[in-house]
This record gives C-alpha cells, sequence and structure tokens, in this order.
C-alpha cells in the first residue's frame, strides 16, 4: 500500500485473504485481486472445488494462490487461515469477506437455528476474522483494507422472505462503519460493496419465483441484471491505492437500484 509509481490500482507485492472463494461472488473476488497482482489464499469448506479453482487461477494470472479449506464459524479454523497464508504467502494486506449464506424463512417461521447460523457465518465470522487480520496489521504499524461483501437487501426489505439474511447483511453493512472509524488511525481503510441483484448459487433459487426477476430487471434503471464479473473493478479499487481516502463506505454495484 506504499506511494510507488506504480499503478493506482496495482496490488502487486501485496497478500490477500478471500472468504467463500469456491463459488458466485467469492470466485469474483478472488479472481480481481489476482488480475490485479497480489497472491491470494482462498478460502471455502469445498476443498476440491477450491483446489481446482486455485490451479485455474494460477494458470491465468500467474501469481502465488494457496486454497484454504476451512469453517469460518469455527475459531481454530480462523486462525489456520491466518496461520497458513502468513506461512506461504507472507503477512495479509487484505480481507474480503464474502462467505455469507441465506437459509431463507419469514420472520414468522425461521427456526431459531437458522437465524442463529446465518448470523455466525454473515457477521460474526467476518468480524473475528477482521479481528486476527488487523490486529497483525496493527503491530506491525502497516497500513491494510478490508472489504465486506454485504447485499442490496441490507438496506431494502427482501421479496424473499428472507429476515435473518437482510438483517445480518444490515449488520454487516454497519460493522463495516463501526470498523472503519476504530481502524481509520492505523491506516487500515473498511468498506463494503453492496450488490444487486446478480444470479449466483446464492440466489438461484429465488430467481425462480414467477415475476422475481421480471420485477428485479423493471425497477433497475439498467434494465437488467449483473453479471458476475462486473463485481470486479470495485474489489480492485478498494484494495488498491486508488482508495486511500474512502473508508466506512458502501459501494453499490446494483445497476442504479438504489438510485429510484
Amino acid at each position: 500500500m506504499n506511494g510507488s509509481n506504480d499503478s493506482l490500482f496495482s496490488l502487486h507485492g501485496q497478500v490477500a485473504v478471500v472468504t467463500g472463494a469456491s463459488s458466485g461472488l467469492g470466485v469474483e473476488c478472488a479472481t480481481a485481486l489476482a488480475i490485479a497482482g497480489a497472491d491470494v489464499a482462498m478460502v471455502a469448506r469445498r476443498r476440491e472445488r477450491l483446489e481446482a479453482l486455485a490451479h485455474r487461477l494460477r494458470e491465468q494470472t500467474h501469481v502465488r494462490v494457496v486454497p484454504v479449506s476451512a469453517d469460518i464459524t469455527i475459531d481454530a479454523d480462523l486462525d489456520r487461515i491466518v496461520e497458513r497464508t502468513t506461512a506461504e504467502l507472507g503477512e495479509i494486506d487484505i480481507l474480503v469477506n464474502d462467505a455469507g449464506i441465506a437459509l431463507g424463512g419469514g420472520a414468522s417461521v425461521i427456526a431459531r437455528e437458522k437465524w442463529d447460523a446465518e448470523f455466525a457465518v454473515n457477521v460474526t465470522a467476518p468480524m473475528m476474522l477482521a479481528r486476527r487480520v488487523t490486529n497483525r496489521l496493527i503491530a506491525r504499524k502497516a497500513p491494510g483494507r478490508v472489504i465486506n461483501i454485504t447485499s442490496m437487501y441490507a438496506s431494502l426489505a427482501s421479496p424473499y422472505r428472507m429476515a435473518a439474511y437482510a438483517a445480518s447483511k444490515a449488520a454487516l453493512e454497519n460493522l463495516t462503519r463501526e470498523l472503519a472509524v476504530e481502524w481509520a488511525p492505523y491506516q487500515i481503510n473498511v468498506n463494503a460493496i453492496s450488490p444487486g441483484m446478480i444470479p449466483t448459487g446464492l440466489n438461484e433459487h429465488g430467481l425462480k419465483i414467477p415475476g422475481i426477476r421480471e420485477r428485479t430487471e423493471t425497477f433497475t434503471p439498467m434494465g437488467r441484471l449483473g453479471r458476475p464479473e462486473e463485481i470486479r473493478g470495485a474489489v480492485i479499487y478498494l484494495a488498491s491505492r486508488a482508495s486511500s481516502y474512502v473508508t466506512g463506505s458502501v459501494l453499490r454495484v446494483d445497476g442504479g437500484y438504489h438510485a429510484l
């Protein structure tokens, strides 16, 4: 994150961790960082898929990529993510908290276990991993970046009846602001990306509900759903020194949905 003569968007020499990196937007986040030159630790539970994606990314970008199979709701696994990344790639500069779950269920029917599980993955785990990464940054007096992937439903009611998902993403979005203020004195920028409706495995069921896709496209000024790769630019921007004076912000990648 120094002020070299490299491109404002270059991440060469940086080390990044991306959770939820075995599918959906997590793959795009990891790809974006690698394209910009960062070495990347890809974290998820599905070991075989993760290893295949890491191999492909190495061939495409020629950076170092380490697959780390882990459950981010387990403290020992969070420690292992940091330990393995630093051992194989070096100290962590960038953390992207993408991992998330949406188990579904309206407020009147969702089981307590599902509610707790969504908050564990969508809020608690990002906080606990961010703390581990930033404590090391602070100790070595190094700047860094934390990027939380939230959702358009962090600030809008969901038509899918996903009370826990919407509430947990709203919590993550405001946690982003809290952490930004707390860690700003240490040159650690904390921001969020709020994607609009971008088809992934997480929302494929909802998009099959009659009328949902059409309704979303109608209320999106650009008139279409997003494409997974369209999140890449936002990730590179917030991870790079181009965003050195940006912290506590939510960058919406939603085709103008929030502008209406």
